[in-house]
């Protein structure tokens, strides 16, 4: 019970390695509160299973790309939880769709960038004012970050490169706080972020040159979300880690 009493944020906590965080967490004492943005079957349905194995969880819906789905959030929280917030999973984001630089227009720029990284800019704002010290935060990156992305992921890539700087610059602006700021960088996981951008062929292709020979999984992210979280990981931050099976090394 590394987390009991603790409060947890976890945004994009609905589905795949959100759930997974969101159950992680909560089966190790956690509070959590599981934000979604579109799909509220699948977050009631992890609700469901946080409960049913025992954890405590609430669900809320917000954008967490505006100031405004950021700040109910936060509200919806602290009625529930009370005004101190332990953990910070800054989950939300995506793809959106993949365009070569000739279809890259400034709203859809706009858009990819909001959705990666000023939401997480937004949370962190909002939220560290409620952390004492030995909090923690998580953002995510992506392989994406650091190779560039595959064809028509320019600008997600961007965006997840700058979710790597921010997390650095978070490290040092709050570690005298006693905050600790991580970020992972996963690979080729197996979620429905693939099933929608990545063709199947490229998904064999990628795993088949894995030093691992397959996709990851959305627990071994959450394993490492907790960890990160954890006292065990005391004396880590400002690192970006990577999870890719030995993909690409940082």
């Amino acid at each position: 019970m590394r987390f009991k009493d603790k409060v947890a944020i976890v945004t994009g906590g609905g589905r795949d390695i959100g759930r997974e965080v969101s159950k992680a967490l909560a089966r190790e004492g956690a509070r959590v509160v599981i934000n979604f943005a579109n799909d509220e079957a699948s977050a009631a349905e992890t609700l469901e299973v946080v409960r049913e194995a025992g954890g405590q969880a609430i669900v809320h819906r917000a954008d967490v790309s505006t100031a405004e789905g950021v700040a109910g959030l936060l509200a919806a929280a602290c009625a529930a939880y009370g005004e101190r917030i332990d953990i910070l999973v800054n989950l939300a984001g995506g793809m959106v769709q993949r365009r070569p630089l000739g279809e890259i227009d400034e709203a859809f720029f706009d858009q990819v960038m909001s959705l990666n990284l000023k939401s997480a800019y937004l949370m962190t704002r909002a939220v560290v004012p409620y952390m004492p010290a030995q909090s923690a935060i998580v953002n995510f990156s992506s392989q994406a970050g650091r190779d560039g992305g595959g064809p028509g992921a320019a600008i997600y890539a961007t965006s997840k490169g700058a979710i790597m700087t921010f997390t650095r610059a978070m490290a040092k602006e709050l570690g005298p706080r006693g905050i600790r700021v991580n970020a992972l960088c996963p690979g080729m996981i197996s979620t429905t972020f693939h099933d929608t951008f990545t063709k199947a062929e490229v998904r064999k292709m990628v795993a088949a040159n894995t030093p691992l020979r397959r996709e990851g999984n959305p627990r071994e992210v959450a394993a490492a979300v907790a960890f990160l979280v954890s006292e065990d990981a005391a004396f880590i931050t400002g690192a970006n880690i990577d999870i890719n099976g030995g993909m690409a090394f940082s």
